[in-house]
């Protein structure tokens, strides 16, 4: 760890020379970044308060200032992971109406999530945190939401009963944080896109089978002849 130089993961400072004043929402972005750096290179019980200051080129007081201790700091930055791969999620469900498509999108999303050069997905999925109550409930939320964002387009487009509709979005939901943190450890034998396209085939079959409902989207928003959903 150097003074607004690099971190020994060989990722850019986000520093700013010390004393340099920033807008509120401004510094608190870049607490965040500097943050997350610090957690996901050296786990939440391995990071100080002293290092994410160090990392963001400021005094300790100014980061308390912002977060009263190192948990309300992770749980913040914790927020905006889970924030941004629901906000993927959703934009892929939106984005087409084509609902294989959606699957693909989907799935895609936490590949691409995963896939992140900043590694965020560690805070989310492989936290040493996770026993802490206040993370738990974040992640189970979280999951939640993940789960009610597919179930919500599954019941419409199939007329399957809520719990029903909830536990075939389970299955995609877990069909596709899995087999992507699968393969971020074995990136170098399969390409991403080959991956995404495999599991979201895999996907597809099984929720195909469920017939559409007669005011679902019209049949030129699929892409062949079988049911969908």
């Amino acid at each position: 760890m150097t003074r607004g130089g690099s971190t020994a993961t060989g990722r850019e400072s986000v520093s700013l020379p010390r004393g340099n004043r920033m807008p509120r929402s401004a510094r608190r972005e870049q607490l965040l970044r500097a943050a997350q750096e610090v957690f996901v290179a050296q786990g939440y019980y391995g990071a100080a308060m002293d290092d994410i200051a160090d990392r963001a080129g400021i005094t300790k007081p100014v980061l308390y200032q912002h977060f009263p201790g190192k948990l309300e700091l992770y749980l913040a930055l914790l927020d905006t992971q889970i924030d941004a791969l629901i906000q993927r999620i959703r934009s892929a469900l939106a984005a087409t109406t084509d609902n294989r498509l959606r699957v693909e999108g989907a799935v895609a999303a936490y590949f691409d999530f995963v896939d992140s050069k900043s590694e965020a997905f560690r805070l989310l999925f492989e936290s040493d945190l996770r026993g802490d109550p206040a993370v738990r409930e974040r992640v189970r939320a979280f999951l939640l939401e993940c789960v009610s964002a597919t179930a919500v387009t599954i019941a419409e487009d199939t007329g399957a009963p809520p719990a029903r509709a909830h536990l075939l979005s389970s299955g995609l939901t877990g069909l596709a944080e899995m087999s992507a943190r699968w393969w971020l450890e074995h990136r170098d034998t399969v390409d991403k896109a080959e991956a995404v396209e495999l599991m979201s085939a895999l996907a597809w079959r099984g929720i195909s089978g469920f017939p559409l409902q007669e005011h679902g989207p019209a049949p030129s928003s699929r892409t062949d002849g079988s049911p969908t959903a």
